[in-house]
C-alpha cells in the first residue's frame, strides 16, 4: 500500500477516468454486438474518448468549469444530431446509449469532486441498469397496478406520515406516543412487505422449504395455517412439517431483528436464546425433510401463500394499531397492579394472539419494566405462541403428519421452556 504514496494523484485520477469510460464502452459493445454498426455512434473507443475529452476540458479550468460545460453542450448537440438521424433511418427511438454517453462525460467531474466509493457506486449503477433491461421487463410484467399503489403507500407511511407525528404520549391514560405507534406499524409492515415482494417477484416458484422460510418472515402463524390446510388437500405431504418448522424458526430471527431496532440491550440478551431456538427449528426442519425425501413428492401450488393479505392494507395497519394501544393499556395496568411477575405471566396469555403488537410495546416500554422482565416476557410469549401454532397445525392438517407435528413442536416448546427457566434462574 505504501507504493500508492509514490504515484501522483493526477495519474490515478486519469487512470480511473480511462478505465471507467472504457468499461462502459465495452459494455455497450457487448450490448449492441448483433446490431448494425452504421446506426451506432460508437462503443468502446468512442465512450473512452468522450471520457478523456471531459477529463481534459475539466482540468483546463477546474474553477469555473466553462470548458467542461462547453464540451458537454457540444457533445449533447452531436448526440442529438445522431439521434434524429438514427430515428429517421431505423425508426428506433431509444435514448439509452445517448444518455449513457452524456453520463460517461460526467465521470471526470465525479472522480475529481466525489469520494471514490460514490464514484464506484455510480459506475456500478450504470453497468447494472444497462445490463438488466430484460430483467426489468420481466419484473414489469409481473407487477400489477396494485403493486405500485402498495409501494406508494409504504413510502407515504414511512417517509411522510411518520416524521410528522408527535413523540409526546397521547394522554396520561395512554402511555404511548403517535410516533412510536406508527413506527411500530411501519417496521412490522416493512418486514412483511419485503417477504411479500421476495415471494412474488424473486421466488415465485419456490419449493415448500423456501415457501415456509419466506412465509415465516411474513407471519409464522399464517404460514403454519396455510401450509397445514394445503397438506390436507394433498400438497407436499410430510415435507409440510419441514416447511412449518422453518417458518417458526424465522419467527425468532424476525423478533430478534425487531428487538435490535427498538431495544438493543434487550436484543443482546435475546441473541443467544433466539439463535439457539432458530438452530433447533432448522435442524428439525432438515431432519424431517431428509427422512421423508424419498417417500413424498414435493409439490408447491402457486397459491400456497396467496391467501396472505397485502401487509400494507389499511385494515391490517388499523388492527395492528388498535392491538398495540390495547396491549399498552393492559401492560401498564398489569405492571402497576402485579409488578414485573404479572407482565411475564401475562405474556403466556398474549402468546395465543398476535404477539407482534405486544412485543413491540414491550420493546418500547419506558415505564419501569426491567430488561430481564422484557426478555422473559418475550420468551414466554413465543413459547405459548408455538403451542397455539401446534394446535392449529394438528387440527387443520391430515392424520398423516400429526404425529410428526406433535413431536417436532413438543421439542421446540420444551426447548423454549428450558431457556425461559434458565433465564428466570439467572
Amino acid at each position: 500500500m505504501e507504493l500508492l504514496n509514490y504515484i501522483p494523484e493526477e495519474f490515478v485520477k486519469f487512470m480511473l477516468v480511462l478505465i471507467f469510460s472504457l468499461l462502459i464502452g465495452l459494455e455497450q459493445r457487448r450490448h449492441h454486438i448483433h446490431e448494425n454498426d452504421d446506426l451506432l455512434f460508437g462503443t468502446d473507443r468512442t465512450f473512452t474518448f468522450i471520457g478523456l475529452l471531459a477529463y481534459v476540458l475539466f482540468i483546463a479550468d477546474p474553477v469555473t468549469f466553462i470548458p467542461f460545460l462547453f464540451g458537454f453542450a457540444l457533445i449533447g448537440l452531436l448526440l442529438g444530431i445522431h439521434y434524429f438521424h438514427k430515428a429517421g433511418q431505423s425508426s428506433k427511438f431509444g435514448l439509452t446509449s445517448t444518455i449513457l454517453a452524456l453520463l460517461t462525460y460526467c465521470i471526470p467531474i465525479m472522480v475529481f469532486t466525489q469520494p471514490i466509493w460514490l464514484v464506484l457506486s455510480f459506475i456500478v449503477a450504470l453497468l447494472l441498469i444497462t445490463e438488466l433491461k430484460s430483467h426489468f421487463i420481466t419484473l414489469t410484467k409481473k407487477a400489477s397496478e396494485e403493486e405500485y399503489i402498495t409501494l406508494a403507500k409504504f413510502i407515504a407511511f414511512a417517509g411522510i406520515i411518520l416524521p410528522l407525528l408527535p413523540e409526546a404520549n397521547i394522554s396520561e391514560q395512554i402511555p404511548i406516543s403517535p410516533y412510536h405507534l406508527w413506527l411500530a406499524i411501519v417496521v412490522v409492515s416493512g418486514i412483511s412487505y419485503c417477504s411479500y415482494l421476495l415471494k412474488k417477484f424473486v421466488f415465485p416458484d419456490s419449493g415448500i422449504f423456501l415457501t415456509g422460510l419466506l412465509g415465516g418472515i411474513y407471519s409464522s402463524t399464517a404460514t403454519t395455517v396455510i401450509l397445514a390446510r394445503k397438506e390436507k388437500q394433498g400438497f407436499a405431504g410430510k415435507q409440510t412439517v419441514s416447511a412449518i418448522m422453518i417458518a417458526n424458526g424465522m419467527m425468532y430471527l424476525r423478533i430478534l431483528f425487531l428487538a435490535f431496532i427498538f431495544n438493543r440491550p434487550v436484543a443482546v440478551k435475546l441473541a443467544i436464546p433466539f439463535i439457539v431456538m432458530f438452530l433447533i427449528t432448522y435442524l428439525l426442519s432438515k431432519f424431517v425433510a431428509g427422512s421423508n425425501r424419498n417417500k413424498v413428492t414435493e409439490e408447491t401450488p402457486d397459491s400456497i401463500l396467496a391467501s396472505n393479505k397485502n401487509p400494507l392494507e389499511f385494515r391490517t395497519a388499523a388492527v395492528f394499531g388498535l392491538l398495540f394501544v390495547v396491549f399498552a393499556l393492559i401492560t401498564d395496568f398489569v405492571l402497576q397492579t402485579y409488578g414485573n411477575s404479572g407482565v411475564t405471566g401475562m405474556a403466556f396469555v398474549v402468546g395465543v394472539t398476535d404477539i407482534d403488537p405486544f412485543l413491540l410495546n414491550l420493546l418500547q416500554q419506558k415505564s419501569g419494566i426491567d430488561q430481564m422482565t422484557i426478555v422473559l416476557a418475550i420468551l414466554n410469549a413465543t413459547n405459548s405462541n408455538n403451542l397455539l401454532k401446534m394446535i392449529y397445525a394438528i387440527t387443520l392438517s391430515s392424520k398423516n403428519i400429526r404425529k410428526d407435528l406433535i413431536l417436532n413442536f413438543s421439542i421446540l416448546i420444551v426447548s423454549g421452556v428450558i431457556l425461559s427457566i434458565i433465564f428466570y434462574l439467572i
